[in-house]
């Protein structure tokens, strides 16, 4: 295993863009899908789930769930270790979580053992705090000016491939059976599948990912290790007169991080934006099964079809917003266009869910999906914009913890609607969302601080 090196100990004075950058974000990605993939992987074949084991299909939504719950409390604690520990470190707490989880659910093939099936899908999901906290930084500190938002669009792309995967696989590996033999042999080996490869993931991480590059990508990258050096030599001679403050200071500068981040105005409209839109996206997703075979029953790996549709055409939104904001750094135009057409696709959704055509679902799924995940980069990177030079990990872990309050409440309101009321005013409940969160949007302020520090730095070429 090699050595965390700590690029703090040098006094870097040029700028370089490193060829192995890409290698390091493809480990993250397939890190980042294989995690994803397991989050609906339960929730897109819940009748036989619910058959399998015997459950209520609110707890089948309860293994999407989790995800959701086990983020609020331990992104705060992750966030702070990936400031003080590093990347490597964090993703590979994270991977190892993650495989463990995985061989877990290997040992949950038995109607009675849902309890085990529900443990193992805990410890993935609370290692999903070391995976979406991720892209903003690892693009920031691997990358240049040029490239920071197309890398931070393929990060955020690895968890969308994962949702995508996990959308099309269980219809296709777990059959509805009526013998539950065949139903706990086919659990089996989609629990082996993912254990085998979580385990690969796993090891490429411990053998070759690393925290940063030893030299810096960009001027502000080099500005902020010029800082650490300095904050790390002052707290040095701190500590050798009292061995206790420099923890304490370190711990107080993390609660004036908290609260910088709390009292931006922008960063809050933001929040509360973005956790619409993509709390939404989970109620969606996590209920898409029942949703959508009531009117077309025996169609179970459409609708994990349809699931795909959504993610893959969010995958081609992702890159191409993020390709866009980096030529045009117009951050605030293209989330208000995004949002808006997230909102004409929820309609579209609303009103053609049940024309008895199948194809017709794809067709509004798609369009959708290309907006309402397209979405995504867009708003870690403005999040990014609004609130430098604070740690990019801290201000995505807010981020993505007020996603799964709005994600648990969306899920459980659009649950409850559609049980009292049905599909159609469950789907105009969310579109009254979006409505909402676009209003929002309006009144964020346009305020670029990331760029306006690119361009005080003037950068020159760097060197590859």
């Amino acid at each position: 295993m090699p050595s965390e090196k700590d690029p703090s100990n040098e006094a870097p004075t040029s700028i370089k863009l490193y060829r192995r950058r890409w290698f390091i974000l493809a480990i993250f990605v397939a890190f980042s899908a294989s995690n994803a993939a397991q989050w609906i992987q339960y929730s897109i074949v819940s009748n036989v789930v619910t058959k399998y084991y015997g459950v209520e299909s609110i707890a089948v939504d309860w293994t999407s769930m989790i995800y959701m719950i086990t983020y609020i409390p331990f992104i705060f604690p992750a966030s702070w270790l990936i400031e003080k520990k590093g990347l490597r470190t964090t993703t590979m707490i994270g991977s190892i979580g993650n495989c463990v989880g995985s061989w877990i659910k290997v040992l949950s093939v038995s109607p009675d053992r849902f309890y085990v099936t529900f443990i193992g899908q805990s410890i993935v999901a609370v290692s999903q705090v070391f995976v979406l906290s991720v892209p903003a930084r690892l693009a920031a500190v691997w990358f240049g000016p040029e490239q920071v938002s197309s890398a931070c669009a393929i990060g955020v792309f690895g968890n969308q491939l994962g949702i995508a995967l996990g959308f099309l696989i269980p219809p296709m590996i777990v059959k509805n059976s009526e013998n539950l033999d065949d139903i706990g042999h086919d659990l089996t080996i989609m629990f082996y599948a993912f254990a085998a490869t979580t385990s690969v993931i796993c090891l490429l991480i411990i053998i070759f990912f690393k925290a940063e590059p030893e030299l810096p990508p960009s001027v502000s990258i080099l500005a902020e290790r010029e800082k650490r050096k300095e904050e790390k030599n002052r707290q040095g001679v701190e500590a050798g007169a009292n061995p206790g403050e420099g923890e304490a200071r370190r711990g107080n500068e993390f609660g004036r991080q908290l609260l910088r981040l709390i009292t931006n105005k922008g960063y809050l409209l933001l929040l509360a934006s973005y956790g619409i839109n993509t709390g939404v996206f989970y109620a969606i997703s996590t209920l898409l099964n029942q949703i959508v075979l009531p009117y077309y029953h025996g169609h179970e790996e459409d609708v994990g079809r349809i699931g795909l549709t959504i993610v893959v055409a969010g995958m081609g939104g992702s890159v191409i917003s993020g390709l866009i904001l980096d030529k045009t750094h117009k951050f605030k135009e293209i989330t208000l266009a995004l949002y808006a057409l997230s909102l004409a696709g929820m309609a579209v959704y609303t009103f053609t869910l049940n024309c008895g055509y199948i194809a017709v679902v794809y067709m509004a799924a798609g369009l959708l999906g290309f907006f309402m995940t397209g979405y995504l980069p867009v708003g870690f990177e403005f999040a990014a914009e609004l609130t430098h030079p604070e740690p990019e990990g801290t201000t995505v872990g807010i981020l993505n913890a007020v996603v799964q309050v709005f994600g648990i409440t969306f899920t459980t309101v659009y649950g409850q609607v559609f049980t009292a009321a049905g599909d159609f005013v469950a789907n105009l409940t969310l579109a009254g969302a979006l409505t909402f969160g676009l209003v929002l949007t309006v009144f964020i302020p346009s305020d670029l601080r990331r760029q306006a520090a690119f361009a005080k730095g003037h950068p020159s070429s760097p060197k590859y």
